[in-house]
């Protein structure tokens, strides 16, 4: 087997249908692997699961609130129903509300938390058993810039991120023995619909963004097609734990 190749492999995105979790799953279709794309836009995910289908492989569409336990368990059984078997987990959905962190409203920050980190590990829980039986699987975590550097404007989702790197490390010493190796992106300034709103709402973003980056430009989701197909496949077999920027530079220039 090619060292990149997912043929056979299924793989289960939650936030599939937009952004980076889009970009992401395209890349994992384009390297063989079938997609289920979980998302609660229903409309939306069968969308993205077409153009997924475009690229020839099989796809399924999952309605599900990340948030609801239960619902994460009905996620990996539907997957498993409709694909046969879940090798790879992206657990990718996510919000932000930007705020001050004094005029955060505890019901807000609760959002943020449960969505950004309780969703991972909720999802992740849920997909555990089903690739031990397997013996095997991938995990992929979406982290964030803001799991290394902190912002006026977003307590709570770098809380979130921050915290869903730390799970990742938890996760990837508990489940090593079982061959489940489980990693953290963090995407930089991305060119998605939550960072157009961020755009919108923080003065100087695009020019701080710009100046700040070593490339020059804003991330598209298509930059993040690699590193999904990279941590997914048989290439990241002895890499378990990480926090893997993929920002064009950001983090390394002062």
């Amino acid at each position: 087997m090619s060292l990149f190749d997912l043929k056979g492999r299924v793989a289960l995105v939650t936030g599939g249908n937009g952004g980076i979790g889009l970009g992401m799953a395209r890349g994992l279709a384009g390297a063989g692997a079938a997609v289920a794309v979980a998302g609660r836009n229903r409309a939306k995910s069968e969308a993205a699961a077409a153009e997924l289908a475009g690229l020839g492989v099989k796809t399924a569409v999952i309605e599900v609130d990340v948030t609801d336990e239960a619902q994460c368990n009905r996620m990996v059984e539907e997957t498993v129903a409709q694909l046969g078997r879940l090798d790879i987990l992206v657990a990718n959905a996510g919000i932000n509300i930007r705020k001050a962190p004094q005029e955060y409203e505890l019901a807000e920050w609760r959002q943020v938390i449960d969505t950004n980190l309780t969703s991972v590990f909720a999802c992740a829980q849920a997909a555990y058993p089903v690739m031990k039986a397997a013996g095997g699987g991938k995990i992929v975590t979406i982290g964030s810039m803001l799991s290394i550097f902190g912002a006026a404007f977003a307590a709570a989702y770098g809380a979130s991120k921050g915290g869903v790197v730390q799970l990742t490390r938890a996760l990837a010493t508990s489940w090593a023995k079982d061959n489940i190796q489980v990693n953290a992106v963090l995407p930089g300034w991305i060119d998605t619909d939550l960072t157009r709103a961020a755009r919108e709402q923080v003065r100087g973003l695009n020019s701080l963004v710009l100046m700040r980056t070593p490339v020059g430009r804003w991330g598209v989701p298509e930059d993040m097609a690699g590193i999904a197909v990279f941590l997914a496949s048989p290439a990241s077999d002895f890499i378990t734990g990480t926090a893997i920027p993929v920002d064009g530079g950001y983090s390394v220039q002062v």
